[in-house]
């Protein structure tokens, strides 16, 4: 009877026959830029924070989030997440929920009173910012844990700026903004509130500062010119918001038009169905293509009942009424008046055009430079005259939480370096784990949790939030949505499938290595990589 055939695999012949002169490239470990880091303007380690969360390790979560940003809490409500935007699942089947996880961070910090660690050192000298808005207290934050003294000049009587006076609370509820603005002061930043800074020399000088933030917000509301009778009631959108925060609330009538076609407009327009308008009309130049409010914003507004006109613009305001003339938009997709004109019964006009900063404070500063309205700084957010810096609306940018926050974190590390003597450098740009890098094959579907919604009938009449968080088990699941774009996890996918025994597991959180001595080059390890962490390059690299 014949033996059956036999096959012996020799697993050490590879070993004992170096292949590493087969090779013409060779695979390289390496840490890209997920597409959602790149797209933040905060400058978030969103996927560093993704990594914690989806093991269940919140607070180290939520300490590695606020190394870049601290408000969590309030960013998980305002910001308009473009890094979801960015977000590779996207093309698979939805988004991670960056801001849901990074809003449920934000409330579990508050609730079991999370601190930032106090400064290990004092540097001595002293940092004046002025503006107690997102970009000012941002950089407060981060020069105080650099060991800077700081103290925050606000001209207002409560901290926040546009995120308290331009923010509505059905948005962002105050006592989330108050525990996430406390946890700066308790880290040793003084603000002084209801004092103006009239000349920033001057200021600079007496409190004996050795440089200086200006974090100014736009609070000047735009005008334009609509003929009025004395009666008419003209507003403008900042007065309106701004005076929610008192305990004497604006009287807009039952039937409100806002003009404009911004967020701010949408949010005016909101808030006048919660105070008992009948009828909140948003009247716009253009069409809903043109629109710059941010969609998810006019869809909420539609839901609650605002009514928007588009392709139409104010061309006389009286006591009760408004004359209303039709746009069309021409070849370049400008509005060009048809001289057709209607009647709206209108109780109130609230303006909404956009807001300009009070540069007062700057006048006569040597090297100081304004253009369009808002100051010009350096790559490193220096102005022209030395030690001042600036960010937030001040400078030239979008107008928005994120972006100021942003702006805050980079001047604080310029600041810092200026007053050492010495020139921050950011770290080396890595290359950005783009869709098609990644194998997706390993992930299954999971459908994207979706944020509660409060009822239409409270949406109409209160200012309570409308927009909920995850609980604990959603945020998880969330969270483990993750991609991991970029960045090895060790998921040993590339020890299992090299033909040749060329990887090395260094152990845990050490990531692998290659024995390029037995690495013949084939590339398998690349291309089943899920997360696109290893590249082929060539071999005389």
């Amino acid at each position: 009877m014949q033996k059956p055939f036999a096959i012996t695999l020799d697993v050490g012949s590879s070993l004992a026959n170096h292949t590493g002169s087969w090779r013409t490239s060779r695979p390289v470990y390496l840490n890209r830029k997920p597409p959602c880091n790149h797209q933040c303007p905060a400058g978030e380690n969103i996927q560093g924070w993704l990594f914690h969360a989806e093991s269940g390790n919140y607070q180290e979560a939520w300490r590695t989030l606020v190394e870049d940003n601290p408000f969590p809490a309030i960013m998980g409500r305002v910001c308009y997440h473009t890094c979801e935007g960015a977000c590779n699942r996207g093309q698979m089947d939805l988004p991670v929920g960056i801001n849901s996880v990074e809003h449920f961070l934000g409330d579990e910090a508050i609730a079991q009173g999370w601190k930032f660690p106090q400064p290990a050192f004092s540097s001595g000298k002293k940092v004046m910012v002025v503006g107690a808005g997102p970009s000012g207290l941002s950089a407060a934050y981060h020069l105080a844990r650099l060991g800077h003294a700081v103290t925050v000049i606000e001209a207002g009587p409560l901290p926040g700026g546009m995120m308290r006076f331009g923010i509505p609370q059905y948005r962002l509820p105050r006592e989330v903004l108050d525990a996430e603005v406390q946890r700066i002061v308790d880290l040793g930043v003084h603000i002084e509130y209801n004092t103006k800074v009239s000349n920033v020399l001057e200021a600079k000088e007496s409190g004996g500062f050795d440089a200086v933030f200006l974090a100014v917000g736009a609070h000047i509301a735009k005008r334009a010119y609509i003929p009025a009778g004395d009666s008419a009631k003209v507003l403008d959108a900042v007065s309106v918001l701004r005076s929610m925060e008192g305990e004497d609330k604006p009287l807009l009538g039952r039937r409100v038009v806002v003009y404009g076609g911004g967020n701010t407009a949408i949010d005016v327009a909101r808030t006048a169905k919660r105070l008992g308008a009948t009828e909140s009309i948003i009247v716009y130049r253009r069409n809903r293509d043109k629109m710059p409010a941010h969609d998810f914003e006019v869809e909420d507004a539609l839901q609650e009942g605002v009514m928007i006109k588009w392709l139409s613009t104010i061309k006389q305001a009286g006591e009760s009424s408004i004359t209303v003339e039709k746009m069309a938009l021409d070849e370049k997709g400008f509005p060009q008046p048809t001289g057709e004109f209607e009647t709206l019964e209108a109780d109130s006009v609230v303006l909404a055009l956009g807001q300009d900063v009070d540069l007062s404070l700057i006048e006569g500063v040597p090297g100081m430079a304004v253009q369009d309205g808002v100051v010009q700084v350096n790559a490193r957010m220096m102005t022209g005259h030395d030690g001042i810096f600036a960010g937030g609306d001040m400078v030239p940018a979008d107008r928005n939480v994120t972006v100021a926050i942003g702006h805050g974190k980079k001047a604080a590390r310029n600041i810092d370096a200026w007053l050492r003597g010495a020139t921050y450098e950011p770290a080396p740009k890595s290359e950005v784990a783009s869709f098609d890098l990644l194998n997706t094959w390993y992930y299954s579907d999971a459908p994207k949790t979706v944020r509660p919604m409060l009822d239409i009938i409270r949406r109409q009449s209160t200012f309570e939030e409308v927009q909920g968080g995850l609980d604990e088990s959603n945020a998880l699941f969330e969270a483990r949505r993750c991609l991991s774009c970029g960045n090895c996890f060790e998921c040993d996918n590339c020890y299992g499938v090299c033909p040749d025994n060329a990887v090395i597991k260094k152990g845990p959180g050490l990531g692998f290595d290659f024995n390029y001595d037995y690495c013949k080059g084939c590339g398998m390890c690349v291309s089943e990589c899920p997360c696109g962490a290893i590249k082929m390059v060539p071999e005389d690299i």
